[in-house]
């Protein structure tokens, strides 16, 4: 993967909720936002707390009004994550957040725009050494209330490719917006350039990334339900990310944000980008094949083993012998399907042939035993070169062995695959 693109760095957070760094050599970082009102103190507590217990390094909550701002400190003295105060519209809700102590303020340039009053913000942050984050939208930086100028503008930036108009309209504004702080010398800024289009999102970063030495933070904008916004979302941060662009990252599903710290760090891990917290597990897809009840199996096995182990185990279900034993290879635990039954592999050495209705535990109980092992420096995670050798599809894997001893079938056996 290609080396990180090089930015200033800027810092979140203060003594109580840890320091998170943005930019330069910090790792990428996961953020997310509260879906319920802030003035709601006790829940949003609850789901800030909840977010950082599944991950999440940054939450983000909206100060739409005053009762907003006015329970930020309760709300910060009952939690442990750097906080964000996303303003929109009025500039006194930033100085209001700023001043009940918040880690971080987004502006947006489509809805406050006056110089004085972004000038005020800055000189706010500069006092309490509180960085900013410029956040340009699609869905906002367009003159909507002139249509003379919208048109203008449409006309002014318009480009032959696909989106050309609102990327050179993103790149626009930012550097309007950052010919303010750039005079008023404040250069903790984070920045960001959201569409609801993967590609244009890939795009206008690209474009961004280019410009600006800013640390940048990436996102796709009403991306939609977790079910297609994933999608949306992966495509194109983890292009951008594949290509060192960008310092943190939000996933934003029209669900339960939780889901966004999940999928956001499994997208880093995955990238080599976010240290594996828990177990890695790796599963069979569809196939006509599989002779037990898979997909119940391992969503019982990821929600099993994610209440019990800790360690980064890389596990394999594989629902039968025909590719289950080269996709497994390198996996710390692996378990083989065949006719009700299931063969489990420590490192590459058999360990239990057992019904379908005990895999489970039994699978779950070798993972414990090896992060024992692995805890107590008898066992390393992916120590070997696993070379699983498949089981015999008949005589290991249940029914055959009794037709094979009534002499009905012939004993059959697979070789290891060739390499």
């Amino acid at each position: 993967m290609p080396q990180r693109r090089s930015t200033r760095q800027v810092t979140v957070g203060d003594e109580r909720t840890g320091l998170v760094r943005i930019g330069g050599d910090a790792p990428v970082s996961v953020q997310t936002m509260t879906a319920g009102y802030t003035h709601d103190i006790d829940a949003c507590v609850r789901e800030i707390n909840s977010m950082a217990e599944a991950g999440a390094d940054i939450v983000r909550v909206a100060v739409p009004e005053r009762k907003d701002t006015e329970a930020l400190p309760e709300i910060l003295a009952q939690t442990s994550v750097p906080i964000v105060a996303d303003v929109h519209f009025h500039f006194k809700r930033a100085l209001e957040a700023v001043e009940a102590g918040i880690h971080k303020i987004r502006l947006n340039p489509g809805n406050i725009s006056d110089r004085d009053q972004v000038n005020s913000v800055i000189d706010a942050c500069r006092e309490r050494r509180i960085p900013i984050r410029v956040g340009v939208n699609e869905g906002s930086i367009i003159e909507r209330k002139d249509k003379q100028a919208r048109a203008q503008e449409l006309g002014k930036f318009f480009a032959d490719r696909k989106g050309g108009h609102l990327i050179a309209l993103m790149i626009a504004k930012l550097e309007e917006y950052l010919d303010i702080f750039d005079a008023r010398d404040f250069h903790d800024v984070i920045i960001s350039a959201k569409s609801m289009d993967p590609a244009l999102v890939i795009d206008v970063y690209t474009e961004i990334a280019d410009r600006f030495d800013y640390p940048l933070h990436l996102g796709v904008t009403h991306a939609g339900p977790r079910e297609t916004g994933t999608i949306r979302s992966v495509v194109a941060l983890g292009a951008l990310l594949s290509s060192g662009i960008g310092d943190t990252v939000r996933l934003s599903y029209a669900s339960d944000p939780i889901y966004e710290v999940e999928d956001g760090i499994e997208m880093l891990c995955c990238l080599g980008l976010r240290e594996r917290r828990g177990v890695e597990l790796i599963a069979c897809p569809t196939c006509g094949r599989i002779q037990v009840d898979l997909f119940k199996l391992v969503q019982e096995v990821r929600t099993t083993l994610a209440e019990k182990i800790d360690l980064p185990i890389k596990v394999a279900v594989m629902g039968c012998v025909v590719n289950g034993p080269g996709e497994a290879e390198g996996a710390d635990v692996a378990v083989f399907a065949g006719d009700r039954r299931g063969i489990i592999y420590v490192q590459g050495q058999r360990v239990a042939n057992v019904k379908e209705e005990e895999i489970l535990e039994r699978l779950l109980s070798e993972c414990l035993a090896f992060q024992d092992r692995v805890k107590a420096g008898d066992a390393k995670l992916g120590e070997k070169n696993v070379e699983i050798v498949p089981p015999d599809p008949i005589g290991d894997l249940g029914s055959g062995i009794e037709k094979i001893q009534a002499g009905q079938v012939e004993q059959i056996t697979v070789s290891a695959p060739r390499r």
